[in-house]
């Protein structure tokens, strides 16, 4: 099986979907804002090397134990956030055969991936309740693992991403291209 594989923050979409979610729960709820001290602290342990990166965005998710109905803020969320989509994405036509690979949370990032008709997308899994994480971080290797599990014989045409933080799926596809802004660039 040949496929196209995107990164999806700063790749097609226009920045960190998470954050953004975050700032738009906060300007519903205040009290999201609460996460921001602690947060603060864990990005000083993780500056240390006493906490890992999980760890460090299970604490910013927790925002999420202040929330109600997510469901409903994600899709408010993507009504407003949808136009951050890139143009290069949004005018392809078909996307019947791109898996999406993203360390942010499945939950955010599946109903714009089923508007899409996106065939497959490998995200983090994050508690939508608590913010704890129910799989690794699909960061870096765990893109790889992850795609690798799910298909076995899978091969990629073209790879596009922002960041060379995922080299492993660099590595494994016939095509690169790297992402910045709306500036497309052939890497390999």
């Amino acid at each position: 099986m040949q496929i196209d594989c995107y990164d999806f923050d700063k790749t097609i979409y226009d920045g960190d979907s998470s954050i953004d979610f975050y700032i738009f729960c906060l300007k519903r709820n205040i009290k999201v804002i609460g996460v921001i001290p602690k947060l603060m602290l864990f990005y000083f342990l993780y500056f240390i090397h006493i906490v890992d990166k999980t760890k460090v965005k299970e604490c910013f998710f927790s925002f999420l134990k202040k929330c109600d109905d997510i469901q409903i803020l994600v899709e408010e969320f993507w009504k407003i956030n949808g136009k951050k989509i890139k143009k290069f994405y949004c005018d392809k036509r078909d996307h019947s055969n791109d898996i999406i690979i993203s360390a942010s949370p499945e939950f955010l990032l599946c109903p714009l991936c089923n508007e899409f008709n996106v065939k497959d997308l490998i995200a983090s899994v994050v508690d939508r309740k608590s913010g704890h994480f129910l799989s690794a971080n699909c960061k870096g290797q765990e893109k790889v693992n992850r795609l690798i599990k799910k298909y076995k014989n899978v091969k990629i045409k073209n790879f596009y991403t922002d960041s060379y933080s995922d080299k492993p799926l660099m590595d494994l596809s016939l095509n690169t291209y790297l992402i910045k802004k709306n500036k497309i660039t052939k890497i390999k």
